[in-house]
């Protein structure tokens, strides 16, 4: 059979090109790539702007992003792979490989941490950039993966576990470092370090060739520009860059980190990488058809972890590894349809799969902290397909 959702071509070309050129004009965003699949077929794939406007260079479709939290979907399918292969469990503790990963509740007891509960960010970790400048966080030193820190990742990890966990493990949600945990945990579970096991687990099944933890210098080149918006005004991020989200959530950037192979793998925003490489993985998750992993598996990745009304975001519940629309009103009158997986990162690119709609969409930006060209991107595809 069909699919029900049928588009016509040139209304979806001109759609999105005509959001395309009005946020290259509005200077949303120095320049963009985009690819939309449709039933696993390309129906549209642009590159446009600039990928690096002080230097000219032109956006071209293998360019290179800062794919940041976009890396949880990777790391999340590492630990399905080892699922798959019986060497892991959802309902393993972490200290079966992180004997030293033991952090404490408030009333100083230790809790038990699961896989399940890191995929879900139901562990009770946070994040230093959701917490005060002086938070716990910032007094333990723990980084959160965006900036250059000399540390390693074992280290970071230990600083992350001296700190209190926000709540008992399962009791509640919050967006967490817990992916870094897990990417630790692959490490040792494949008896490697994490870059190596996660590219024998998931880049190197799926046909990943641009996606990697750092840029080699020959690469450099291919590597898009970061901007943000400065008051309204599109400005380049410097090396060392602090910035304030909508929401008063401070992050601390280095966008040179992508270039440090010393710096440890982040597997909740380490990654670099092309749109195209990214559309491999979105479709993966869109039909649950993985080499890694058995169909029913992939589903079970897929399933909305959130119980008793909690939620990521308004409307947005959360699986074992990216967010899934559980009631579209709520979550800004998305035109995406209940069961519609997605997520994005603070450097300005987000992918969404609607599996009602067989739709797979990935839109690469330059702009952190702002999600204005990717949700008019989102709007133009829907409104350029007809039942």
């Amino acid at each position: 059979m069909g699919s029900a959702f049928e588009y016509q071509p040139e209304k979806l070309d001109s759609m999105i090109d005509s959001v395309i050129e009005k946020n290259l004009a509005g200077r949303m965003t120095s320049g963009v790539v985009v690819q939309v699949c449709h039933d696993g077929k390309t129906v549209y794939a642009r590159a446009a702007g600039l990928a690096d406007i002080e230097a000219g260079s032109p956006m071209q479709e293998n360019t290179l992003f800062r794919l940041a939290s976009i890396s949880k979907a990777f790391t999340s399918l590492a630990v399905a792979a080892l699922i798959q292969q019986g060497k892991m469990d959802f309902e393993d503790p972490v200290t079966k490989w992180l004997p030293y990963f033991t952090p404490k509740l408030a009333n100083g007891s230790v809790p038990v941490i699961t896989i399940r509960q890191l995929l879900s960010h139901m562990s009770g970790l946070d994040y230093r950039w959701a917490q005060k400048e002086d938070g716990p966080y910032a007094k333990a030193g723990v980084s959160d993966g965006l900036d250059i820190t000399g540390l390693s990742l074992e280290e970071n990890l230990k600083r992350l576990a001296s700190a209190p966990l926000r709540f008992a493990p399962g009791s509640d949600w919050l967006y967490s470092l817990a992916p870094d945990v897990l990417g630790a945990v692959v490490g040792k579970a494949c008896g490697t370090d994490f870059q190596t096991a996660l590219s024998e687990l998931v880049l190197k099944p799926l046909g990943m060739t641009d996606t990697a933890f750092y840029v080699p210098a020959s690469e450099k080149a291919r590597v898009a520009a970061p901007y943000y918006l400065d008051r309204g005004q599109l400005t380049r991020m410097s090396d060392d860059q602090f910035l304030t989200d909508a929401e008063g959530r401070y992050f601390h950037f280095s966008p040179q980190r992508a270039f440090h192979p010393s710096e440890y793998p982040s597997g909740g925003v380490g990654l670099v990488g092309t749109a195209s490489d990214l559309m491999r993985l979105v479709e993966a998750i869109r039909t649950g058809i993985a080499p890694f992993a058995e169909k029913a598996l992939m589903d079970l990745m897929s399933v909305n972890q959130l119980k008793d009304g909690k939620e990521a975001r308004p409307g947005i519940g959360f699986c074992l590894g990216w967010g899934i629309v559980i009631d579209p009103v709520a979550a800004d009158n998305t035109p995406q349809t209940i069961g519609t997986l997605a997520w994005g990162g603070v450097y300005g690119s987000k992918w969404f799969a609607d599996p009602a709609k067989k739709l797979s969409v990935v839109t690469m930006t330059t702009t952190a902290l702002d999600e204005v060209v990717a949700v008019d991107i989102r709007n133009a595809i829907y409104s350029a397909f007809s039942r």
